[in-house]
């Protein structure tokens, strides 16, 4: 006898034991597959790309799952109030008022903290001074902002107004460091010090110390008071990534012209606290005319970059003190700096004067010992009792001199090998605990299998239109190792809670730097085209709001800039609706990766 379909199985009395035991195996498969969604572990779990999970309709139901392996997160109404079960208001965003205009940077701008330091001596208002409430607004864009040149002309011209700044270019109109023509600021690679061009200028410190060999012994550089970064930008040619930084002074947005254009920059400044770079991690620092007073404080400034710059490495310095000795202040900068590296055991390697009349000194740091010890006096002391363990975040400059570090062997750490082999290598300063080198190794294993796999052919990106790249927690940096034949540069950032790998990533030839993500990051506004987020916010979101995590990254993302999560379902829930509800395009992949696109929307102005 047939079942009549309109009855409906409910009414059909003959089978009530088929229908409750049909009922027990669906409420088992569903309980079966919310089991399976659990969090991912990031130091076990390795994707198989070959054998991708097709993904769910949507970030919050688990619905009958499409064909497709990647699918748009069905974006809300305009009516929908952007709820879910992690958000349970509604989020209404506002343009920032209040003096807070297109380039405001929290940590940076705090102008009530600024005004009331007591001194401004040792460049104490140009350091961090992040505000105690967060920024709960959405930055406006400049008027007429559009997608920034790509690289690698954006190198040579950028749009004018994306960074509509003029100042630079009145106060160093002789010097050619940029010009403005019809809409566009072009980089002629002028400068105070490069009078026949940075390439020159590059090439003169080469012939000066041929032992540098850029590109090979000399791969990750540090310029100090970069102006507009023409130095590493041109470095870039010969294979070698500058951490160029300045602060934010009266030249007006050096650092911001540099993103711009493609360079890898940061906003610093050696003033009362450390830099927030690793211990030995630097080949060769540069100073042209970077107007710092290595000797200030009994050479604390010097004192900082010898901890820095790894063994061996080489300090060139270009100012007047260098080659004038016709008035008193050059002389007295001179004896003072002689005074300084002789103490810290630095030695002169090459001085000389190009035939533009500028000169160069070239400074090593020692690669041994025995100096330190045979010095007549302890001045300055080698630093003791050192936690290794410390990050220079908040951390005053030392009045000592930091120890050279040994292996587990007691030796003088080696230099890495020549680029591009130290890449791959074994780091000199991978940890010595048991099982380092095979975590190190299965690191890289993960990421270059994954990057190509899932990053490069399964998340949609763009990845012709990115250049500026930020990895929130580069690990070993094996995000940025899979990266490198394709032309763009990553700023590898290890948060200050999580382990200290920063050291091994400068010696695979690559750059970085320490930050706590529950503050803001020093950089202008719209300067990086895509952030890598790799299980960092699921153990962030402990100490912070996430929601002002999101404001940050909305802060740094350039419009049409790309966001790429991966983290448990719970973080990509809360993250979703955030997301959305900034109009952004929202993306899920195998349950595991978010890609969101940011909009050139703005909240309309009341």
């Amino acid at each position: 006898m047939a079942i009549q379909v309109e009855g409906g199985i409910l009414k059909e009395r003959k089978y009530p034991l088929v229908f409750m035991i049909l009922l027990l195996l669906i409420s088992a498969v569903v309980l079966l597959l919310t089991n399976t969604a659990s969090t991912l572990n990031p130091t076990s779990f390795y994707p198989d790309a070959e054998n991708p999970q097709p993904l769910s309709e949507s970030i919050t139901e688990e619905q009958e799952k499409p064909p497709e392996e990647q699918r748009i997160l069905p974006q809300k109404k305009e009516e929908d109030d952007f709820r879910d079960d992690f958000v349970d208001s509604i989020i209404h965003w506002e343009v920032c008022k209040g003096g807070i205009g297109v380039d405001y940077m929290p940590c940076l701008d705090n102008m009530k903290a600024i005004k009331a330091l007591r001194s401004r001596r040792h460049m104490e208002h140009r350091e961090r001074h992040c505000p105690k409430s967060k920024l709960h607004c959405l930055l406006p864009l400049p008027k007429g902002y559009r997608v920034p040149v790509p690289w690698p002309k954006s190198r040579d011209m950028i749009w004018y107004y994306n960074v509509p700044r003029t100042k630079l270019i009145e106060y160093k109109k002789e010097q050619n460091w940029v010009v403005k023509s019809d809409n566009y600021l072009v980089f002629p690679g002028g400068g105070t010090q490069f009078k026949d061009g940075v390439d020159h200028y590059v090439e003169y410190i080469e012939k000066t110390l041929p032992a540098i060999q850029w590109g090979k012994n000399i791969r990750v550089v540090l310029d100090v008071g970069c102006g507009v970064a023409s130095f590493g930008g041109y470095l870039l040619d010969k294979n070698v990534l500058t951490m160029s930084f300045a602060p934010k002074d009266e030249h007006e947005a050096q650092i911001q012209f540099a993103l711009e254009r493609g360079i890898p920059a940061t906003l610093s400044v050696i003033g009362t606290q450390k830099l927030t770079f690793a211990d030995n991690g630097f080949d060769l620092i540069h100073c042209a005319r970077c107007r710092v007073h290595w000797d200030a404080d009994g050479g604390k400034p010097l004192f900082e970059l010898n901890r820095i710059l790894r063994p061996g490495g080489f300090f060139a310095w270009s100012a007047t003190p260098v080659y004038r000795d016709d008035n008193e202040r050059d002389k007295k900068v001179w004896k003072a700096m002689v005074r300084v590296t002789k103490a810290m055991c630095w030695t002169v390697v090459a001085k000389t004067v190009d035939s533009n009349g500028i000169g160069l000194v070239i400074y090593q740091k020692p690669n041994s010992s025995s100096c330190y010890d045979n010095r007549k006096e302890n001045d300055p002391p080698i630093c003791k009792n050192m936690d290794t363990k410390d990050k220079p975040w908040y951390a005053l400059l030392s009045p000592c001199i930091t120890p050279l570090p040994v292996d587990s062997n007691g030796n003088i750490q080696s230099w890495p090998m020549p680029w591009p082999q130290r890449l791959t290598a074994k780091p000199p300063s991978l940890f010595t605990v048991p099982d380092a080198r095979e975590t190190y190794y299965n690191d890289s294993k993960h990421w270059s299998k994954l990057v190509p796999e899932v990053y490069m052919n399964s998340l949609s990106l763009n990845w012709s239109s990115v250049r500026n790249i930020m990895d929130m927690n580069a690990g070993y940096a094996g995000f940025a190792t899979a990266l490198i034949d394709l032309p763009v540069w990553v700023m590898n950032v290890v948060p200050i809670d999580m382990a200290d790998t920063l050291g091994i990533i400068n010696d695979k030839g690559l750059i970085g730097m320490y930050h706590d993500w529950c503050e803001s990051f020093n950089t202008y506004p719209r300067t990086y085209d895509l952030l890598h987020s790799s299980f960092l916010l699921e153990a962030l979101q402990k100490r912070c709001d996430i929601m002002d995590v999101v404001v940050e990254i909305d802060r740094i993302l350039r419009p049409e800039g790309y966001l790429v999560v991966q983290d448990s379902m719970e973080v990509i829930r809360k993250l979703g609706p955030i997301l959305r509800s900034l109009h952004w395009s929202v993306k899920l992949y195998r349950n595991q990766f978010l890609v969101a696109k940011k909009s050139f929307w703005r909240p309309q102005l009341s």
